[in-house]
């Protein structure tokens, strides 16, 4: 469970320099409103564009089986900024109250287990990702669509590990981001000709072990090179 704490207080201390402090309030420090379940449906929508779900147009393609993972993890980013805004505007329980519920959902269980490739019923998979947005724009219930999310992770190749890891390297990578000029539109995503999601799965891939600080550093050295 210290993996869940970990990713929590990530977000947490993204959500707090990203938007400022009172962020669950629903306005950033700019005065923006916030929308974490619009941020969660457009994320399910590019999460089910990674399927060749199209009947026109490139009938036969595989399914984009690595961003299928980076968009899950993308959603994880604002399932979990939900939860959080839902507890301190409602019930504001310990951070270790919110682990323990997280870990009564009936499909966390299946995040225990080593993780599968995914499989070719793209369309089932499909099925299931409309479920949960059905939840998420119908459930006020946190615990009902986190629930709904873990049985989409695990149809997504992914187990607690390696949506840990690859949470820290995305979480890394949105710091970096914004320490770059994200938000006013001069950072470049795509870096001599890769997208930067890529490079930091390919920073991953060759050092699993790897520190996030290290892991700030080689994006930067690669980002500035």
């Amino acid at each position: 469970m210290s993996k869940i704490k970990s990713m929590l207080m990530l977000q947490q201390e993204l959500n707090d320099n990203t938007n400022g402090q009172g962020w669950e309030k629903g306005i950033t420090k700019q005065g923006k409103p916030i929308d974490w379940k619009r941020c969660i449906l457009l994320e399910s929508a590019e999460l089910i564009e990674s399927y060749p779900w199209k009947h026109w147009k490139n009938i036969d393609a595989p399914a984009d089986k690595e961003n299928i993972k980076i968009e899950v993890v993308d959603i994880w980013h604002f399932v979990m900024s939900e939860i959080l805004k839902i507890n301190a505007t409602t019930s504001n329980k310990t951070i270790e109250n919110l682990i323990e519920e997280i870990n009564s959902l009936s499909n966390f269980s299946m995040l225990q287990n080593p993780s599968n490739e995914i499989a070719d019923d793209h369309f089932e998979q499909i099925a299931n990702i409309e479920n949960f947005i059905k939840i998420l724009l119908n459930s006020q219930d946190w615990q009902e669509m986190t629930d709904s999310y873990f049985f989409i992770v695990s149809q997504s190749g992914l187990n607690l590990d390696s949506l840990y890891q690859l949470y820290i390297g995305k979480n890394i990578l949105n710091k970096f981001r914004q320490d770059n000029g994200y938000k006013d539109g001069s950072y470049k995503k795509i870096w001599d000709g890769k997208e930067d999601n890529v490079i930091m799965q390919e920073i991953l891939m060759n050092d699993s072990s790897i520190t996030p600080q290290r892991l700030y550093e080689q994006l930067s050295e690669i980002y500035h090179s």
